[in-house]
């Protein structure tokens, strides 16, 4: 159910500038089109080994043309006691990419959020969307919403959903791909703008001193391990309880469905208390609570109602969640349609996972208009590709890996998206852009949830280039999207991705 990349521990890539491309390579015809940068002749159509093994022969030669090279042998006298990732930092890229921007919001937030050892960006750039709006509706210096009570109803709802398929999918074989794929990171942290819809409308959001971080919300791993054991052994056991059911002969399939829920609702009991005695019990969405706080001017006040009410009538502002939708860039695909993801979601019966497929500048255009509007926005990209941590920077010209190595890469977007070289990893916000004077975007401010010590402060400045290769998703309002892209979310017609497709990756 998509990996938990998002962490920030996450190092930077090796992987240098590769090709842009407006269309999509789907077949070996445009793969070769596509690599017609690189060379696809070999020099010699005569193996210097016949068997395809290593010899010593062909070793022997590789090692001949590189120490006849003066640049390659510099390359390794200085590399092979270096981190490359410093030693080929660009200087002129680094001086290229000031965090100065001339289009930005007109209400600044804070503080810096940290998601430390956990895949929770999602939920960190949602609360970070949503906290503009509880922050200049209560006049408050700095604030965070909970992004633990989100996380407790995600995970709960995601140990539910995958027993739900193990339900729907007991006739299949043990080792069917479906059900070894349903069974690998069924779990993960991470997730998808229409996923942190469901829970947002279902259970609402409290501010964060009402239900705090706890010990394994900041360190999931230990809670995912034991959840994990337990499901997979769940799942056995209704693949065993629908088999004997359906020997018997007798039950009809509604009856049986309405067994193996019965049974399933005992063994999410053990997950319930698992999770509770971990993170804590939280607020339901309909009990209400007193939250206690300063404005920015010192002076006490109170909220009270329930994380329902909370996220309506104070996080909640001219542009809901509910009414916002993904622009996707996934150049493998048609652009002007609608895609989701089989098996993909946390709740069951809930929103699906839907995406908008448009070309690179609608995407681009969609942040440029709600900055404009006074929107921040939520988006994913692949964060671990030509990225610095530590200066906060994500420029495809950032490392020089092909002038040290004398190679050449020229993997286009799709392509990495074809071999698994890129996904989705982690979401977001936007809160500026730099534009040029032809209104062209050069730059983009990116608020990050690793914490103050990453990037300038927590903040990290993203290159337009960068943009067109690992950015993937951008959310936009219905209201503030082309009429067009709200026609095609809002139909019906949409293609059905398997659920081991990149686009289903979690950030």
């Amino acid at each position: 159910m998509g990996s938990s990349s998002s962490r920030p521990i996450v190092s930077p890539s090796q992987i240098p500038e590769s090709l842009n491309e407006k269309s999509r390579p789907d077949s070996s015809a445009t793969l070769t089109s596509a690599l017609s940068s690189l060379s696809l002749t070999p020099s010699s159509t005569t193996p210097i080994s016949p068997s395809g093994a290593l010899t010593p022969t062909t070793i022997s030669s590789w090692e001949s043309s590189i120490t006849s090279s003066p640049k390659l042998q510099l390359t390794r006298t200085i590399l092979n006691h270096t981190d490359i990732r410093t030693t080929l930092v660009s200087r002129a890229a680094k001086i290229a990419d000031p965090h100065v921007f001339n289009t930005q919001l007109d209400f600044k937030t804070g503080p810096i959020t940290n998601q430390k050892s956990s895949g929770r960006c999602w939920l960190f750039a949602t609360t970070n969307v949503l906290r503009y709006n509880v922050m200049k509706k209560l006049k408050l210096d700095e604030f965070q919403l909970s992004q633990s009570y989100l996380f407790f109803w995600d995970k709960l709802n995601k140990c539910n959903y995958y027993l739900e398929l193990s339900i729907q999918h007991a006739d299949l074989p043990i080792d069917d791909r479906l059900v070894y794929h349903l069974s690998g990171d069924l779990i993960s942290d991470g997730g998808q703008w229409d996923m942190v819809v469901n829970v947002l409308e279902t259970y609402g959001v409290v501010p964060q001193s009402v239900y705090p971080e706890s010990f394994h919300s900041s360190l999931s791993s230990p809670l995912n391990k034991i959840l994990k054991v337990k499901l997979r052994e769940h799942a056995l056991i209704l693949r065993s309880l629908a088999s004997s059911l359906r020997s018997e002969g007798s039950l009809s399939e509604e009856a049986i469905l309405s067994t193996l829920r019965a049974k399933k609702e005992e063994l999410m009991k053990e997950i319930y208390t698992i999770i509770t005695s971990v993170l804590g019990v939280p607020p339901a969405a309909d009990e209400k609570f007193v939250w206690d706080y300063y404005d920015k001017d010192g002076k006490p006040a109170k909220w009270e109602g329930t994380p329902k009410e909370f996220y309506r009538n104070v996080a909640t502002d001219k542009y809901s969640p509910a009414d916002s939708f993904s622009l996707i860039h996934d150049p493998r695909h048609d652009f002007g349609k609608l895609y989701t993801v089989d098996k993909l979601g946390n709740l069951w019966g809930g929103r699906p996972v839907l995406y908008v497929n448009t070309e690179i500048e609608n995407l681009k255009k969609a942040i440029v208009t709600q900055i404009k509007a006074g929107q921040p926005v939520f988006f994913g990209c692949d964060v671990g590709q030509f990225s610095d941590r530590d200066a906060g920077i994500m420029d495809t010209a950032l490392f020089e890996y092909e002038a040290a190595f004398d190679i050449k890469f020229g993997l286009t977007k799709a392509q990495r998206l074809q071999v698994n070289e890129s996904s989705m990893t982690h979401a977001m916000v936007i809160t500026a852009v730099h534009l040029d004077e032809a209104g062209k975007s050069v730059r983009y401010k990116v608020e990050n949830s690793w914490g103050e010590t990453a990037g300038d402060k927590g903040w990290f400045v993203m290159t337009d280039r960068w943009f067109d290769e690992f950015v993937y998703q951008v959310v936009i309002p219905k209201a503030l999207a082309p009429k067009d892209l709200v026609k095609v979310f809002e139909s019906d017609e949409k293609e059905v991705l398997p659920p081991w497709d990149p686009m289903g990756s979690l950030a």
